[in-house]
């Protein structure tokens, strides 16, 4: 089955960090101080150049570390980040064409969805997890909690918007298994490179329930 493993990625922690690499530099530090925070499965969005390098630089020195790719857009990204080391791929939303690329990349894909629509795409295809993008402009966890009767067959991770004061109300629902978020990652802590500072944050994060 194409999403084999996700759920036991999804499960490490009840967040998975979205990393932006913008200085391929900080990448291993940065991933090494999520760790020891006690988030491990780490999505690195390829909305830079840095995003691939960093990926590979991640599942080599990273001890403990389950990389995945973040801004799949295209089969062309799923096939060179399964050869950086990626173990899962999340996507912001999902067509016919990525979601074929995606079933016979190896890599465990996360599409995103915003409609129930989109969702019945999904089960139609034999998805159990998908993404819930962008979380808070869509209809927030009373959006997820009101699909959470006609379509049982999915389960989320929320992304977009996700903050430490909101995210319980999501982790609360049945159809959510973890959520997406960047708020251990402040711009001001990656430029001072103050690791400890982002596990003590991430620390919290895992903490959540």
């Amino acid at each position: 089955m194409f999403q084999t493993g996700l759920k036991e990625i999804l499960t490490l922690a009840p967040v998975v960090p979205v990393v932006i690499i913008e200085d391929l530099a900080d990448a291993v530090p940065l991933a090494r101080a999520l760790v020891a925070g006690g988030l491990k499965a780490i999505e690195v969005t390829l909305r830079t150049a840095a995003g691939l390098e960093a990926i590979r630089r991640i599942a080599g020195e990273v001890e403990g570390a389950v990389p995945g790719v973040g801004t799949v857009l295209t089969a062309a990204q799923l096939t060179a980040a399964a050869q950086a080391g990626a173990k899962f791929a999340v996507s912001p939303g999902a067509t016919p064409r990525l979601l074929d690329a995606a079933e016979a990349s190896g890599i465990a894909p996360l599409p995103g969805i915003a409609t129930a629509s989109e969702a019945m795409a999904l089960i139609e295809r034999g998805y159990r997890y998908a993404k819930f993008f962008p979380a808070e402009p869509s209809g927030g966890a009373p959006f997820l909690a009101a699909l959470a009767s006609p379509l049982p067959q999915l389960t989320f991770c929320p992304t977009g918007g996700i903050t430490p004061a909101n995210a319980p109300s999501y982790l609360k629902l049945p159809n959510v298994i973890c959520v997406g978020g960047s708020w251990m990652l402040k711009q001001d802590l990656v430029k001072t490179k103050n690791w400890d500072a982002i596990t003590q944050i991430a620390r919290a994060a895992a903490a959540l329930a």
